[in-house]
């Protein structure tokens, strides 16, 4: 599968720092996949996912070292504008990105930036607010919506773009669990039927690991681990790190001391209970 973006040797410090808060850091993430970046607060989670459109270095400065290779464009090269017809950057409190009357707006807002033809602008604008099911709410003010509804908005804001790659920082912060997973279904969605990279920083492993293709654990700014989320999560690493380990994980781990081996590590509930049942047929 072909890279969509490829990072070498990449540190960076942040302008009023003396310290790095990224530390060499060599990563490619494939076309169409579906990543989850986690690991301890403070380990330089959204510092990276600002490298891909270009908010670092053009707008918060600072000292980048490396190279970062977006859609084939050198973050160093091109300015945040190019890099945004490629990259849509949804961020943690949807609150700070919708700002217009209606959601219609707002959907519409980065595609008068770009000067768009009317009967263009409008199709776009329809097909984003069906893809993420809000077409119903086009007339509601932002404000009025509630935390799920504002982040499916700023989802469709960031389609409208047709980007080919979408970051999405801890945009399940302010949501009950219930909104989250569905949240997650329509990410989900998104990546299987549009064939959108994802890239989702998110602490909420319980719900997530189920639908994304791979997870990486950075940690003092750098990637610790690196692969599918099912070994990952079930790895004596991992745990070293801090990270929240999914409840279904460890009652697997707790079965399997035990002496109950169900194979696999399961990712959800169900799939574990779908074990539980096949094992006590046996």
């Amino acid at each position: 599968m072909a890279s969509i973006v490829e990072i070498h040797n990449l540190s960076y410090t942040y302008p009023s720092s003396d310290k790095p808060i990224l530390n060499n850091i060599n990563l490619t993430i494939e076309r169409g996949s579906f990543v989850v970046l986690t690991g301890p607060s403070g380990c330089g989670k959204t510092t990276l996912c600002r490298c891909f459109n270009g908010l670092i270095p053009h707008f918060y400065g600072g000292k980048l070292e490396g190279d970062i290779i977006v859609s084939g464009l050198s973050v160093k090269e091109h300015p945040t504008s190019k890099l945004a017809e490629h990259v849509g950057f949804v961020f943690q409190s949807p609150e700070n990105q919708l700002f217009a009357l209606s959601v219609e707006k707002d959907i519409a807002f980065g595609l008068e930036n770009l000067a768009m033809p009317r009967e263009e602008m409008t199709k776009r604008v329809e097909w984003a607010m069906d893809m993420v099911g809000v077409r119903e709410l086009r007339e509601n003010a932002p404000y009025e919506l509630s935390g799920g509804q504002q982040q499916r908005v700023a989802i469709a804001c960031v389609l409208a773009m047709k980007p080919e790659i979408v970051v999405l920082d801890e945009p399940t912060s302010f949501l009950d669990p219930v909104s989250a997973k569905k949240l997650f279904e329509v990410i989900q969605m998104l990546n299987k039927e549009l064939s959108l990279t994802i890239i989702l920083v998110e602490h909420r492993l319980d719900l997530l690991s189920s639908y994304a293709d791979r997870m990486i654990i950075m940690d003092e700014g750098a990637v610790k681990i690196d692969g599918a989320p099912r070994d990952i999560l079930n790895s004596k690493d991992a745990l070293s790190l801090g990270i929240g380990i999914p409840k279904v994980t460890r009652l697997y781990q707790m079965l399997k001391e035990d002496g109950v081996d169900l194979g696999v590590p399961p990712t959800s509930v169900e799939e574990l209970v779908t074990q539980l049942r096949s094992k006590l047929r046996q």
